[in-house]
């Protein structure tokens, strides 16, 4: 899944000046803001970036899901999310500015006495201004703006600019190096919920909440030395940088640029600026978001040292960490050596909220490059790695995925889990139009295919994409159009479409077609009611886990399987949470727990010719057992395999 870097590494570091394309946060907070909120634009002129993007995201305003899982489950996300209370949201915010509250105090990584307590509150801020562009749904924005009200008052109680679920005396510990659970974290999580709700929603409320919080943060870090503060870094701390990057971009205030640097890990960001992994041993939801700061760092300077960076790191993470599902970490850290993970299957395989970090970083470097290779990952991890983690029903968020033979999905409870993977989790059901289509001065790129539906007014065109992706093996674009309009539609063809693939315009068949990994380009004059079909059809492959190719996972097009081992001993309590995981059982698999199959002579395991297709999406192994296969994001209430052990056949003497 590692890109060639040198194909567009001169022109992404070379590009500086006033950005040619404009940037999706500085995009959504013009029209959208003061027509749905009534907010002035800031007094300063926003920062520009300095880089050239070679394409640039679309609106979330201007795409709508159409059916499919994808928009059901954001249903399911909405309906959860607007269950939870606003005043048991805000209720340890008043308490600890010392306003009055009769509210029920939440749960879970929420409760009173959780140092962690405010960020789901954030991160829930966060998924309302993600959800009212997406579907331009009042009561949504009503929620929102009701709890930025209530942040609001308790900032003005505070007087100084501070506003949390907490103390600032944490702030104190975190001073004086003593324990506490990461205090910036949480206000990370509080600025970016605020900036959303201005950004999205148009809250000018929200904006001078974030202004208040990050001239408190400012004044803290003020009087701190660099040493003191690279120990104080040793806690973790989110994203501060990105957002205050992303503050000082909208704001125009160089002031909070300042603060962002203050937010940066010499002993992390050295050896990436020098290409070196040293990536072994750290937490990896702490460092995530620190590349995702360095990429927002590069676009408003084009300090080429921050190119360097973010796009190492990525490479690094997807090259050398990362499981067939496009998720990494175990148990939360990079424990292995890099390309070596024989030993890192688990129960505590890919926290959701690093596979939540990583398309965030993803999308940047892609509006860099416009390389659709990108987007190969990217598609990897939102099918496999991120639809199947809510629970269809309830809208319960997975903390981890497991991957050891034998477990099975859980999920997190109502209101008394609140981990970390539920926020991330609550944003990224709350988002999925937004990296569908991308654009640049010649025309569109479609980069996945998801029924939906992109409204281009400035281009005069309404452009409907209809398919069941991936039952169908391909998808159908509709162009309605006021005039006709002469430009590229560019088509991502996947890195996994085998022979066959084919384009037809109006029912005309093309004699051209793509390499996988690259885009298909077709420039015309459209028209209204022109229509494309593409085909992409699929085959049955196999992948080695890094490290061991003696375990492979099977898949099928960017599908990864997930073989069904049934449901003995498992219980519906064990799949929810219980003091933050499951309730342990010993995984069942086949023999000493995994599953296996024994290759014929002259079978190659990468081929799966140990699978064969029994329906749509249905899939069996050639396994003592026959066992049924079938997409993993699909697999619920049921012990699953992703890796297969391979046995090779053994040597036969002639006779």
């Amino acid at each position: 899944m590692a890109l060639d870097r040198r194909r567009f590494l001169s022109a992404a570091v070379t590009a500086a000046g006033a950005a040619a394309v404009g940037n999706a946060v500085l995009a959504e907070a013009g029209p959208a803001a003061l027509k749905r909120g009534g907010a002035a634009a800031p007094a300063r002129p926003p920062m520009q970036p300095r880089i050239e993007f070679l394409a640039e995201a679309f609106p979330l305003r201007q795409v709508r899901l159409l059916g499919s899982p994808f928009e059901r489950f954001a249903r399911v996300n909405d309906a959860y999310l607007q269950s939870v209370p606003p005043e048991r949201l805000v209720h340890m915010f008043r308490v600890t500015s010392g306003l009055p509250s009769s509210a029920e105090p939440l749960g879970g990584w929420e409760s009173p006495n959780v140092e962690l307590r405010g960020h789901f509150t954030g991160h829930y801020m966060s998924s309302v201004g993600l959800r009212y562009a997406m579907t331009g749904e009042d009561q949504v924005k009503a929620q929102g703006d009701e709890i930025v009200a209530q942040l609001a008052a308790c900032q003005k109680k505070n007087g100084n600019g501070y506003v949390s679920a907490f103390p600032e005396s944490f702030f104190d510990r975190l001073y004086n190096d003593q324990q506490v659970w990461a205090p910036f974290y949480t206000i990370h999580k509080i600025l970016a919920g605020l900036l959303d709700m201005y950004t999205h929603c148009g809250n000018q409320q929200a904006l001078a909440v974030a202004e208040g919080l990050a001239e408190w943060t400012g004044h803290w870090v003020k009087g701190i030395g660099e040493l003191q503060m690279q120990r104080i870094l040793n806690t973790e701390f989110g994203g501060m940088e990105e957002a205050l990057f992303n503050l000082a971009a909208l704001t125009g205030n160089y002031g909070y640029a300042y603060t962002a640097r203050r937010f940066e890990v010499n002993t992390f960001f050295d050896p990436l600026a020098l290409h070196r992994d040293d990536l072994q041993g750290l937490h990896c939801n702490t460092h995530i978001p620190q590349g995702i700061g360095a990429a927002r760092r590069y676009e408003l300077t084009g300090e080429p040292r921050y190119h360097e960076i973010a796009d190492y790191f990525w490479h690094e993470v997807v090259g050398e960490r990362t499981y067939a599902p496009g998720g990494t970490s175990n148990g939360e850290y990079w424990d292995t050596p890099p390309g070596e993970l024989g030993r890192a299957l688990s129960r505590s395989s890919q926290e959701c909220c690093c596979a939540y970090n990583m398309l965030k970083l993803t999308r940047h470097l892609y509006q860099w490059t416009a390389d659709p290779r990108y987007f190969d990952y990217y598609e990897r991890v939102l099918f496999n790695d991120r639809l199947g983690t809510e629970h269809p029903g309830d809208g319960g968020k997975q903390y981890y995925f497991p991957l050891q033979t034998g477990w099975w999905r859980y999920f997190s409870s109502k209101y008394n889990s609140f981990w970390c993977c539920d926020g991330t989790g609550a944003e990224e059901f709350s988002k999925f139009g937004d990296s569908i289509y991308f654009h640049d001065a010649r025309g569109l790129f479609v980069n996945l295919f998801l029924a939906s539906e992109l409204r281009w007014p400035e281009r005069g065109l309404t452009i409907t994409q209809q398919t069941r992706f991936p039952e169908e093996e391909g998808t159908t674009l509709l162009l309605k159009a006021e005039r006709p309009v002469a430009m590229q539609v560019n088509l991502r063809i996947p890195a996994w479409v085998t022979n066959g693939g084919s384009v037809s315009v109006n029912g005309q068949p093309l004699p051209a077609f793509s390499n996988p990994g690259s885009y298909l380009t077709l420039e015309r004059t459209w028209r209204d009611g022109d229509r494309i079909e593409l085909k992409l059809p699929m085959s049955l492959r196999a992948e080695a886990l890094k490290g061991d190719a003696t375990q492979q996972a099977p898949m099928y097009g960017p599908l990864v399987l997930g073989a069904r081992l049934g449901v003995e001993g498992l219980t519906e309590a064990m799949q929810y949470d219980r003091n933050q995981g499951p309730t342990i059982v010993a995984p069942r698999g086949g023999p000493q727990g995994e599953a296996t199959v024994r290759l014929a002579r002259g079978e190659r395991a990468e081929e799966a010719n140990w699978i064969t297709k029994t329906g749509t999406l249905e899939f069996q192994a050639k396994d003592e057992r026959q066992t049924a296969l079938i997409p993993l994001h699909q697999v619920l209430g049921e012990r699953y395999a992703v890796y297969w052990k391979i046995q090779q056949p053994r040597f036969y003497r002639r006779g």
